[in-house]
């Protein structure tokens, strides 16, 4: 079925090239309102192609939409487009939709609910990475003066990183609600807001008066308090009397985005700070994530056209080796100044050497916010054509590299980890006192995730009855999260730092006296293990241990009975179960119990908290 689908698109990929390269002189021509929408048609069309191949070869689309515009450009390409500014002017509104959505998915709320660790990274990253980029372009011999602000441009764009493909990869790998993916999306919130504040700095880079960049700020406060008011009293009233008709939230959506950015440009301001400024002023809003689905599939036409003029206007690189040569060196040291500005601040918040090694990974590429940032100081004059094409070129390595960098970033991080542990980072270390009290730990739980939560608050809440008496007391929870290890530990239940992926974490954790072994975590979610590996481990450290494992389809359950589960989980189960009852008192209209049910889960909500929400 593979090969067929794969074939099915590797025809739709030929049929689309050969009728782009026959649209060239079929397009050519005509007036000049033909020739822009010629030039649209054949964009999409080299978008449509090079983004098969790059589904293909399992890359960003957002490099096959450059790819698209190199091969269609003028520069290099086959010069089917022979101006990029043909649509230059309707990618302009893609970059402002673009900026919009980033400013929605900005959670201000969140920001004020974050850790210290994810705080004190997120406000030094940015300044360590510009400092150390000052540093590192300054010695290849860039510089500000005379009208440009190259070093400047370089430090800015490789202190960012992508919010699009950093979310993309770790949601594929289900890892964005694991300790170090809540702290790199929270450090690419602040990446944002720091982009925010280049943007607001950026009109006045060639008039660089403090009391002219002050005087801007103060226009940008004035926009975002008054955005703030009107999305607070005025909006919500709005949008609730028209959230039944899409067309109308859709259109009221776009209406608000080029009302602020109308006023940021009357006060002096670049549209892009005003597209941010008014997502940010609706982000927390109830009808926000509607709004992005809304809006989201009009951006990304728009978008596309943006990253496609962007490709055209990249100079051939054979014309100029060294452009390679810099963006090759500028893409290793953005990689190699991430671990410098994180690992040392999360290492010593005591986040392990894991976590802070994994979200140093995490972030090991330019972002597509710095193209955008790139591409106005292009059109400002503030960097020349050869600037912009090493960034380009620096955001194409990256993205590629850090694609497999955080694929494998377990992989990287076991051996990083023996690296740094060498010289002197040593990890959170395991006691051998942890292993003392143990011969009445008689049920260990292997990982800590969702359900291991909800099943430890369950035993708290439950503990001493008749089924479980004194349970918390006899518990052992093995997991690497230093977070979820002193919460444990806050809640007197006895928790070990340590990989249950590794065989010796488990031998060393003295977990052989255990009566009970539970893993809840699905394979889906286990790094460097799965729920049959640990059977087999369990079986060999502790075997007359009970064991019980999670599934998640009926053919892998039944694996794990023949490799010898004595129970397994299998949550999708449980759950149809559950709602089966739940639709049966629907169906038979009885009222009183479906209400009794929801007060009592509703009271079980509300006083409900656990180690993870």
């Amino acid at each position: 079925m593979r090969t067929k689908a794969h074939s099915r698109i590797t025809v739709m990929l030929i049929l689309a090239t050969l009728f782009l390269l026959a649209s060239g002189p079929v397009f050519a021509g005509g007036d000049d309102h033909g020739n822009l929408v010629s030039s649209v048609g054949i964009a999409i069309l080299a978008a449509m192609a090079m983004g098969f191949l790059s589904h293909m070869l399992k890359q960003p689309l957002l490099l096959a939409y450059i790819a698209a515009g190199i091969v269609i450009g003028p520069k290099i390409g086959l010069g089917l487009i022979a101006s990029e500014n043909d649509i230059q002017t309707i990618s302009h509104i893609g970059l402002v939709l673009l900026l919009f959505l980033i400013g929605l998915e900005i959670d201000i709320k969140k920001l004020r609910e974050s850790g210290a660790s994810l705080v004190a990274t997120g406000l030094s990253q940015f300044v360590l990475c510009v400092a150390m980029g000052l540093g590192f372009f300054s010695l290849l011999g860039y510089a500000v003066g005379d009208g440009r602000y190259d070093l400047l441009y370089l430090a800015a764009c490789c202190a960012i990183s992508s919010t699009a493909i950093v979310v993309k990869l770790l949601y594929g790998k289900f890892e964005l609600d694991t300790l170090a993916g809540r702290i790199t999306l929270g450090i690419l919130v602040f990446q944002d807001i720091w982009a925010i504040i280049v943007l607001g700095v950026q009109p006045n880079l060639a008039n660089p008066e403090i009391l002219t960049i002050l005087l801007s700020f103060a226009k940008g406060g004035l926009l975002v308090a008054l955005s703030l008011v009107i999305s607070k009293y005025i909006l919500p009233r709005l949008f609730k009397s028209i959230a039944k008709i899409p067309e109308l939230v859709l259109v009221s959506s776009l209406g608000w985005c080029f009302l602020v950015c109308g006023a940021a440009d009357y006060m002096g301001l670049s549209l892009e700070m005003g597209a941010l400024i008014a997502g940010v002023a609706i982000s927390t809003f109830p009808y926000n994530l509607d709004v992005i689905a809304k809006v989201v599939n009009i951006r990304d036409f728009f978008v596309t056209l943006f990253f496609v003029a962007l490709g055209m206007q990249i100079p051939n690189p054979l014309g100029q080796p060294v452009l390679l040569v810099t963006a090759a060196l500028a893409a290793l040291f953005l990689i190699v100044s991430r671990f410098l500005a994180i690992f040392p601040v999360l290492y010593f918040l005591k986040n392990g050497n894991r976590v802070s090694i994994l979200t140093s990974i995490n972030l090991s590429q330019i972002s597509e916010f710095s193209l955008v940032i790139a591409s106005l100081g292009f059109t400002a004059g503030h960097i020349g054509s050869e600037i912009l094409s090493i960034i380009i070129f620096v955001f194409v390595i990256t993205s590629v590299v850090s694609t497999y960098m955080i694929n494998y970033s377990d992989n990287i991080q076991k051996i990083l980890n023996v690296v740094f542990q060498k010289i002197g980072f040593r990890d959170i270390p395991f006691s051998r006192e942890d292993a003392v009290d143990m011969d009445n730990r008689e049920v260990a739980i292997l990982g800590f995730h969702r359900t291991a939560s909800s099943l430890i608050r369950e035993i708290m809440d439950n503990d001493k009855t008749v089924d479980t008496p004194d349970l918390k007391d006899k518990l052992v929870v093995v997991d690497f999260n230093p977070e979820v290890h002193g919460s444990l530990q806050a809640h007197g239940i006895k928790a070990i730092y340590g990989d249950i992926g590794h065989l010796d974490t488990l031998h060393h954790a003295g977990i052989h006296h255990a009566r009970v072994v539970v893993s809840t975590i699905p394979d889906t979610i286990l790094v460097g293990t799965d729920n049959l590996r640990m059977i087999r481990h369990i079986r060999g450290l502790c075997p007359h241990a009970k064991i019980i494992v999670t599934a998640e389809s009926a053919s892998r359950a039944v694996k794990m009975y023949a490799e010898g589960a004595d129970y397994v989980l299998l949550p999708r189960l449980l759950t149809a179960r559950h709602l089966l009852e739940i639709i049966g008192h629907m169906v038979k209209n009885d009222n009183s119990r479906i209400q009794a049910i929801k007060r009592v889960q509703v009271d079980l909500l509300k006083t409900r908290e656990e180690i993870i929400s």
